[in-house]
């Protein structure tokens, strides 16, 4: 039965895959760290977790269905925008006309008093003050309206205040929904698009130039880490479709997109078509070799800067006693450390990745995303079917793919059996040689029981498959680096 492993666990695992110091410590020292607090240190040592996506891809699919959905609610909303605006506009109207009416009366009271003045004194010969005549007309005939005015003056504001908060309420949504639409646009897209024009193989020997770069600005891509949903392979492939990401073009341009599958579909070994069933398998495991590759290369590049120093920062003496430690280098030897920090070539691990776990098919690679096929006596493993009575070992697990590569990579990096392949890789290095798989598959006789065998079919898997192609590739949203010579 495989064992299901809680949120907290695969943490957990992962922090000792990836070895960080600080968690391994709490729990030696028995001090229980929360999975936020787990979560944090990950992520601050640029660990990948299984649930942290930037963005997902599944968006791609959900905006086509949102976006009518949107429009028929925005139209909406402008209706009824529209529709306040116009009766506050009424109101408002109605407002002015009060205010008019009122100084219509307050002007012919004023001409009342006056004329009234005039007419007694003229009939009854006698003075009238003026005052106390304005203050009696003015009082009888604005009597009449005080009520009215003050009732229908208060019902009118009221009114008038409901439909002012109505519309800046409206103009506050309106104004968010504006940043954050101008926010989506400046954020890069979900799709790179590339800019030069899909050319036929045909067209390019004809033509018998050099492809222009007509890419002026940098390749910016965000990482897409696709969590554990049970993705069906017709559902990736769209995806692939959806992102402009296939191996034709990753073999012309030499860059990738950091896609990262946490797992394989379970559903792989059901494509008939032989020949997509191992580009699938390729497309989901070329991105987390590379990225793995980079991430070792600008440790490379860290060192020869270190190692040029006359003196060194307290930060750069730790970090060295980490990389040391990492790499198992004992008594500090550098040279040693420079050995072993060194890429894996793309075409090697993909030869291996395929024949270890059946292009993605088998049952260590499905359960346990083990992609390498490596043992393990002490660890949480799958337990083999076919296992001798004097074999106690189990296929390591793993929680995500990536994890599985950076595993691998360290095997062969630290391993006494593949001391050749490091030391005819770092001779490669110091003649100013490229790494390239086909030159050092011999040296990993020892990977398998099966020895020189082993070997000769991985060359055969590099050279059916055209695996030498992806020897150079980079990641989209990377920069471009030179190989160093330490």
């Amino acid at each position: 039965m495989k064992k299901i492993l809680s949120y907290r666990e695969k943490l957990i695992e992962l922090a000792n895959i990836y070895k960080i110091s600080d968690i391994n410590n709490y729990i030696k020292n028995k001090k229980y760290l929360t999975t936020a607090q787990i979560e944090h240190i990950l992520k601050k040592n640029n660990v990948p977790i299984p649930t942290e996506i930037n963005k997902s891809i599944l968006e791609i699919q959900t905006k086509k269905i949102k976006k009518p959905i949107g429009s028929l609610n925005r139209s909406i909303a402008d209706f009824f925008l529209s529709l306040t605006k116009g009766i506050f506009k009424i109101f408002r109207n109605i407002q002015n006309f009060f205010v008019s009416f009122i100084n219509a009366i307050f002007k012919l009271i004023n001409f009342i008093n006056r004329s009234t003045v005039k007419i007694l004194n003229s009939a009854h010969n006698f003075q009238v003050q003026e005052r106390k005549a304005n203050k009696i007309v003015t009082t009888f005939i604005a009597s009449a309206f005080v009520v009215l005015v003050i009732v229908s003056g208060f019902y009118i504001k009221d009114i008038i205040n409901e439909f002012e908060i109505a519309e800046k309420d409206q103009t506050v949504k309106d104004e968010i929904k504006l940043e954050k639409s101008k926010a989506q646009k400046k954020q890069p897209e979900n799709k790179p698009k590339i800019k030069d024009k899909k050319t036929s193989d045909q067209k390019v020997v004809k033509k018998q130039t050099k492809p222009k770069k007509t890419q002026k600005s940098k390749d910016v891509a965000k990482e897409f880490v696709l969590p554990n949903l049970n993705l069906k392979t017709d559902t990736i492939l769209s995806l692939f479709k959806d992102v402009d990401y296939d191996l034709k073009t990753v073999r012309f341009q030499k860059r990738v997109k950091p896609i990262y599958f946490t797992q394989f579909p379970k559903d792989l070994d059901e494509i008939k078509d032989t020949k997509l069933k191992k580009e699938t398998f390729i497309q989901i495991v070329l991105p987390l070799i590379v990225a793995e590759n980079e991430k070792i290369f600008d440790d490379r590049i860290k060192l020869k800067k270190i190692t040029s120093k006359k003196m060194t920062t307290e930060k750069e003496k730790l970090w060295l006693r980490q990389k040391l430690r990492e790499y198992k280098v004992k008594n500090s030897n550098i040279k040693e450390l420079e050995k072993r920090m060194d890429i894996i070539p793309v075409s090697i691990a993909l030869a291996q990745a395929a024949k270890e776990s059946g292009w993605g098919t088998s049952r260590f690679a499905l359960e346990g995303n083990a992609i390498f096929g490596q043992w393990t006596w002490t660890g949480q493993g799958i337990e083999p079917l076919s296992k001798g009575k004097n074999e106690g070992h189990k296929i390591l697990r793993f929680p995500i793919l990536r994890a599985s590569v950076k595993a691998y990579k360290n095997n062969l990096n630290t391993h006494k059996g593949y001391a050749d392949f490091r030391e005819k890789r770092y001779n490669l290095r110091k003649r100013n040689k490229k790494i390239k798989g086909l030159d050092l598959t011999e040296t990993l006789d020892k990977y398998a029981q099966t020895g020189k065998e082993y070997t000769e079919i991985l060359k055969q898997i590099i050279k059916q498959n055209s695996l030498s192609d992806f020897e150079t590739v980079q990641l989209t949203n990377s920069i471009i680096k030179k190989e160093l010579n330490l």
